[in-house]
């Protein structure tokens, strides 16, 4: 599978509280389940106004898919080339 980084852009989700952002994990969970192993959530990095997501997936439909089915927006879809940190520097 591919990695992809997910951007969301979601007024005010910062401020959201760990009940809703429980919810919205909840329901994310809810949609990857239906769509099976073709598609799977690594982690989410909440910001003021976005979550940054990243998600294994076979294509980016997949990552379309999941996102119209909850209801959660996906301003920007980009494909992971390279991964560099520390350890390769």
């Amino acid at each position: 599978m591919k990695k992809f980084i997910v951007e969301r852009d979601i007024p005010g989700v910062g401020r959201m509280s760990a009940t809703d952002l429980k919810a919205v994990s909840q329901k994310s969970c809810s949609v990857l389940r239906g769509l099976g192993p073709e598609i799977q959530w690594v982690e989410s990095y909440v910001t003021d106004d976005k979550i940054y997501c990243v998600y294994l997936a076979a294509d980016v439909e997949m990552i379309r898919k999941h996102a119209e089915l909850g209801g959660f927006p996906a301003n920007r879809i980009s494909e992971v080339m390279a991964i560099i940190d520390p350890s390769n520097a």
